[in-house]
């Protein structure tokens, strides 16, 4: 019970892949998409962070925007304005906030990514879906290894049963594979 009060406590900030995530890919709501496209190939990232001149989080432009409001609609990517793509006003975490809290509130309203900031307002790491499951994997092994001890020992004399029919069946080939 320790270890689940431990880590319903832990923060963003506390995880150990904090301290080793890139630094957020930024860029101005006026850059082109295809600037930032070519930085987030470039840097092999999913999405783009977009900040205003003093580095504070006013919108986020992930590649499911590139394709559903840009490709979609056979639209210029260097005529288009980030700006026009970006979610504006994305949900961000503060490094303080407790894990447990965005885990929910990611799944509850289905978004992937999630810009985390400092003090200042200013983004300091990006949280993916998958830095989630890497979190909640040592828990979701545990159900599930009790999941199967509870079947198992659930439906015990059913294994009984076939194990006495199978041992009775190798016994009957012996038999006979010696007559």
């Amino acid at each position: 019970m320790a270890r689940a009060e431990n880590r319903a406590g832990a923060r963003l900030m506390d995880r150990p892949e904090y301290a080793h995530k890139p630094k957020p890919l930024t860029c101005s709501p006026d850059s082109t998409v295809a600037d930032a496209v070519s930085d987030m190939s470039e840097k092999n990232f999913g999405c783009v962070i977009v900040v205003d001149g003093e580095k504070k989080v006013v919108g986020i432009m992930t590649e499911r925007d590139i394709l559903k409001k840009l490709v979609n609609k056979g639209m210029d990517p260097k005529m288009t304005k980030v700006s026009e793509l970006m979610t504006e006003d994305p949900r961000c975490a503060r490094e303080d906030d407790q894990i447990v809290d965005w885990l929910r509130v990611m799944s509850n309203e289905r978004f992937r990514r999630l810009p985390v900031t400092g003090e200042d307002g200013r983004v300091t790491a990006i949280f993916t879906q998958g830095d989630f499951v890497s979190y909640t994997w040592p828990d979701l092994i545990n159900q599930a290894r009790n999941l199967v001890k509870a079947q198992v020992m659930g439906r015990f004399h059913y294994f009984l049963i076939g194990g006495g029919i199978l041992m009775y069946a190798l016994a009957m080939i012996i038999v006979l594979s010696v007559v």
